[in-house]
């Protein structure tokens, strides 16, 4: 019997199957750019629009539905994990989230909790519940976390950072220290993302959006084992996109952590970061700005990517980053749109999947845009 989930564009692109089209979905992609975000922000409070279930799981399906992208990922954010784990956390005005009560000292670590039980994040479980009912039949739904590197970053320096000077000191002069606090990230982390799929995600991103602050030996010691810690407990039911910003330096590395998706940035053609990583689905990679600029440029910039990725199975077309606040709303259902469109070419199913085998046995193949 057909599965619409599991035959939808997305879902096979995932699995590096072929497609009728390149599927797109976008970071941020319900967010401070959408007018109708804007008005339901100015009176409800950001946590809070956190933890009200059916508006989280409003926000998710509204933007799906007027994006006509193929995914929806939950309203959340990355930090909410941190609170059952033992951290004070606020958002502020203009200077984003807060951690009260950072770790700075070896023996701070002890004051990180076990996540035995994922019943304080229930309500991010109730809306990925109400998100998959409401979404139609043939559009998955994506659950997220932060990547153990990324999150222990924030619990470190008490919010964002340049320069990571509390983080990079821990890690390198308290050895015992930096692996048990990972060690705990990485067993609630996948707690939590299998806590979301069995809700009702089909896949899960991994974000690691500070890891780009490593060298690739750094990342090798001290984040590595405990990504793949966390991708390999993850049920093999769903998909994991492991994605970071920054990382270009990184990328084999990353691909030997795991996922089934390596999401890259800009930062590098997206061509270039697939002969890297080898066979793997890669997701990416347009600079956000460009969605600021007019319609013919954006079209340009897209067909550019679609062009590097030739048409080769496994292609999930997003931004490098999330979709930037003054972004006008009506220029990123066009880059939706363009890519439907520019990709979807006359029997591109049968040629991706002649080009997929060709692949897997090293022949060579053209573009076919």
């Amino acid at each position: 019997m057909p599965d619409p989930l599991r035959d939808s564009p997305f879902m096979r692109a995932c699995r590096r199957e072929p497609t009728p089209y390149t599927p797109i979905w976008l970071m941020r992609q319900a967010g401070r750019y959408m007018p109708e975000y804007r008005s339901l922000r100015e009176r409800v409070p950001f946590l809070d629009l956190c933890k009200r279930s059916e508006l989280a799981a409003e926000v998710t399906v509204t933007a799906a539905n007027r994006l006509g992208v193929d995914a929806a990922i939950i309203f959340a954010d990355l930090l909410l994990i941190v609170e059952p784990l033992g951290f004070a956390l606020e958002y502020t005005n203009g200077d984003g989230p807060v951690i009260h009560n950072p770790i700075r000292r070896s023996h701070d670590v002890e004051r990180v909790r076990e996540l035995t039980s994922v019943e304080p994040l229930d309500y991010v479980l109730r809306a990925v519940e109400l998100a998959r009912r409401a979404l139609p039949d043939n559009i998955p739904l994506i659950g997220f976390a932060g990547a153990p590197f990324t999150l222990a970053s924030y619990l470190i320096e008490g919010g964002a950072s340049r320069n990571f000077i509390h983080t990079k000191t821990l890690m390198r002069t308290d050895g015992g220290a930096w692996h048990e606090l990972m060690s705990r990230l990485a067993h609630a982390l996948a707690r939590y993302l299998n806590a979301q799929i069995k809700a009702g995600a089909q896949a899960v991103q991994l974000f690691d959006s500070w890891v780009g602050a490593l060298s690739p030996d750094d990342y090798r010691r001290y984040a590595l084992p405990y990504t793949r810690a966390v991708i390999e407990q993850v049920a093999p039911s769903a998909p994991v996109i492991h994605f970071g910003t920054g990382t270009a330096g990184l990328l084999e590395a990353m691909s030997e952590a795991g996922g089934d998706v390596i999401g890259i940035d800009w930062r590098i053609r997206l061509d270039h970061a697939w002969q890297r990583i080898g066979d793997r689905a890669i997701m990416g990679n347009l600079d956000p700005t460009v969605l600021l600029a007019d319609v013919a440029t954006l079209r340009q910039e897209a067909r550019a990517i679609l062009g590097q990725a030739q048409g080769r199975a496994g292609h999930i077309f997003n931004l490098g980053h999330g979709i930037l606040p003054q972004t006008p709303v009506q220029n990123v259902v066009a880059l939706v749109e363009a890519v439907h469109e520019m990709s979807a070419l006359p029997g591109r199913e049968e040629r991706t999947s002649n080009m997929y085998e060709e692949n897997l046995f090293g022949g060579d193949h053209e573009s076919t845009l």
